[in-house]
């Protein structure tokens, strides 16, 4: 069982004609089900950035408006992944085994990655290579 995990989120966009990513967090998780939690949450952050509430009280009336039904509702497909349990479960069982997992959804400018790994998996990688490395 991995102990660890390294739980990275991610916007990627164009700048300037060059792919820029723009970091939006990263968790050092002592546990999976932390891990799990994280990722949700960040989702769920995400898509409440991208898809605030227009009842809230906070924007002035008219500052929040739909956009066309021809781009990706990317906060819906965030939301949806956070609440689903059969999605959450093969999550859990790729990180458990020591899998990379990536969760990415993209509108038509950015693109946003969930990224988690187990410290330990990392950890035996790097070993290996110095290992199977030639020596001089």
């Amino acid at each position: 069982m991995h102990d660890e995990f390294l739980c990275h989120v991610t916007a990627y966009g164009m700048c300037g004609g060059q792919r820029v990513g723009v970091p939006l967090g990263t968790y050092r998780a002592p546990t999976l089900a932390l891990a799990l939690w994280w990722m949700r949450d960040r989702a769920l952050w995400i898509a409440e950035r991208l898809d605030p509430r227009p009842e809230n009280p906070t924007f002035p009336p008219n500052s929040v408006v739909p956009v066309a039904d021809t781009v990706p509702d990317v906060p819906s497909m965030l939301r949806a992944w956070s609440a689903d349990d059969v999605q959450q479960e093969l999550v859990a069982e790729e990180l458990a085994a020591g899998n990379l997992v990536r969760i990415a959804t993209n509108d038509d400018t950015t693109e946003y990655e969930l990224l988690a790994e187990s410290v330990d998996a990392v950890r035996m990688q790097r070993i290996a290579q110095r290992i199977a490395a030639p020596a001089a």
